[in-house]
């Protein structure tokens, strides 16, 4: 490790980045975990309401991320078509039922 000043508090820097980005996409992961499975179960129900709401929390942290940049820009719009996707085959689904 360097003695130089400026590249122990780079290191440090990035050490805390680190941990804040992990946290962000862990949150992402478990909530677009959480939806997938409960979009199923809901959709049993006939209840679009709470998957919506559901949907919406989901977005609302991907947003967030992507104003910390966390996530780019790109790769957050890809996360929200893959759920609205999700949700749009579950509807579907339903209704051919």
């Amino acid at each position: 490790m360097s003695k130089n000043v400026s590249a122990i508090k780079k290191n440090q820097v990035s050490l805390r980045n680190k941990r804040k980005n992990k946290s962000y996409k862990s949150a992402i992961k478990t909530l677009i975990k959480k939806y997938i499975n409960s979009l199923d179960e809901l959709m049993d129900l006939n209840n679009t309401y709470v998957c919506t709401l559901k949907l919406s929390a989901v977005y609302k942290k991907i947003d967030q991320a992507v104003r910390k940049g966390v996530l780019h820009k790109n790769q957050g719009s890809r996360k929200k078509s893959m759920l609205a996707k999700a949700m749009k085959i579950s509807i579907s689904r339903i209704k051919t039922i």
